[in-house]
């Protein structure tokens, strides 16, 4: 299993732009950017609070976990 953030559906259920989510939340568009192309691999609980807060879910909502495809360590 590997855990990845959800933000870039959460997102596109609501509508909502990277930059528009950025403005609300006061996190920076470059990190909302790289939790949507998952090329982060941490966060501080203080910007998931922030980010959950503007999209109406619990913090937890941000990350998934899925199967790694097979082959791949």
């Amino acid at each position: 299993m590997v855990a990845r953030f959800n933000l870039a559906q959460l997102l596109a259920d609501r509508e909502t732009s990277q930059r528009e989510l950025a403005r609300r939340s006061g996190v920076s568009l470059v990190t909302i950017n790289r939790m949507c192309a998952n090329h982060t691999t941490g966060v501080s609980l203080a910007v998931l609070e922030k980010l959950a807060a503007v999209l109406g879910v619990e913090p937890g909502e941000l990350i998934v976990r899925e199967k790694k495809p097979r082959g791949k360590k």
